[in-house]
């Protein structure tokens, strides 16, 4: 999965940014914060879309299916039972086999519940289900999930919509080095372009985002941002940084160069 472009349950996306439809000032500011982020793949929290009356408005009428992979996420669900009734909900609706599994643990944090994740990953896995679960950084919890068939496993850089960047590197860094075969998708917690160049010059697979941008003062100016920070981490990680020393090391070599006396 290091390699070129981002592959997601066979999907070949054009971007390793995915980005969010909620808290955006209307829905043609998302629209043009999509558009500028370069984003392939947008998610939708199945409880936000109106499933019974399509004719009305609705945030689906603002985002080019031809353009974006459907990403549905079973946002506001705080048990496994309940996550797995509304995936099955946005499939039946044609949203999407593929889901962003959230199982909420805790109100105040937005933390999963890591052993109703895995259980629901297995039950939506045997169900055909492309599943990309919202996680801990905990390196147990990411195999455990891997092992259950997920497509993708998606650890928490900082609490849901905080704004604080990646909190723990060497947390996520053993997620990296544990996981190799799926994606591995930092979710959550950046605030700004650096937190997500952090993401991928560490070697993630890409960085999934919502309040960073629809929060910004210009949502779409964030989103051009985020595109480019996102395409600078890639590069790095993939030119390889110089090795981190205690003492200075000359930029400029001295040798055959003539000493004063």
């Amino acid at each position: 999965m290091k390699g070129d472009g981002l592959v997601i349950a066979g999907r070949h996306l054009r971007s390793r940014l995915i980005v969010g439809t909620g808290k955006y000032p209307s829905f043609e500011i998302m629209r043009q914060a999509h558009e500028a982020s370069g984003a392939g793949m947008v998610t939708v929290a199945v409880r936000r879309v109106n499933l019974s009356e399509r004719g009305k408005e609705s945030m689906l009428d603002y985002i080019d299916t031809s353009r974006f992979v459907l990403l549905p996420n079973t946002a506001g669900c705080y048990s496994a039972d309940d996550a797995v009734r509304v995936a099955r909900l946005g499939r039946e609706a044609g949203l999407s086999e593929l889901v962003k599994l959230e199982v909420i643990g805790d109100e105040k944090t937005l933390f999963p519940d890591t052993e109703g994740l895995v259980a629901a990953t297995r039950t939506l896995v045997k169900e055909g289900f492309a599943v990309l679960p919202y996680t801990t950084d905990d390196v147990v919890v990411a195999k455990k999930l891997r092992d259950a068939g997920a497509a993708a496993v998606m650890p928490l850089g900082a609490p849901i919509g905080s704004g604080l960047g990646i909190r723990n590197l060497v947390n996520l860094q053993l997620v990296l080095e544990a996981i190799t075969d799926i994606p591995v998708i930092v979710d959550a917690g950046v605030g700004t372009a650096s937190d997500a160049a952090v993401a991928l010059e560490l070697g993630c697979d890409g960085v999934l985002m919502n309040t960073a941008i629809a929060g910004a003062t210009d949502p779409v100016k964030m989103a051009a941002a985020m595109k480019l920070a996102v395409e600078a981490g890639r590069l790095a990680f993939e030119a390889g940084r110089i090795a981190r020393k205690l003492y200075a090391t000359a930029s400029s070599p001295v040798d055959g160069v003539p000493l004063k006396s």
